[in-house]
């Protein structure tokens, strides 16, 4: 039996649009442990749920490659979410405006 990890670079999520990569060094049905070659200060290895990795590749640069079109694909997005984020602003304004306008007319008398 070999302890190889076939994939062992993973990309886990940052926050929404970015996710970091990730080297597995060991691995359980349920969790994994390695670290972030990327971050300046590389700590004792960290564990996480095998739920939060996102992706796997052979290779540091293929997960770097990986990310790097995911982000591009993600911004593809940016005017339509833009847009999407101005009509939601505009309506929670007319819904302010109205709750507003309902309870001043109760005040007078409406």
């Amino acid at each position: 039996m070999s302890d190889r990890i076939e994939r062992p670079w993973a990309l886990m999520r940052h926050h929404a649009g970015w996710a970091d990569v990730f080297h597995i060094e060991s691995e359980t049905a349920d969790s994994i442990t390695g670290f972030y070659p990327d971050r300046e200060t590389v700590g004792p290895p960290v564990n996480y749920s095998v739920r939060a990795v996102l992706a796997r590749f052979p290779t540091m640069e293929a997960a770097r490659a990986a990310r790097e079109g995911a982000v591009l694909e993600w911004r593809k997005h940016d005017a339509g979410v833009r847009e999407a984020e101005d009509k939601l602003r505009a309506a929670e304004r007319a819904r302010e405006d109205a709750w507003l306008n309902c309870l001043r007319g109760a005040a007078n008398g409406g």
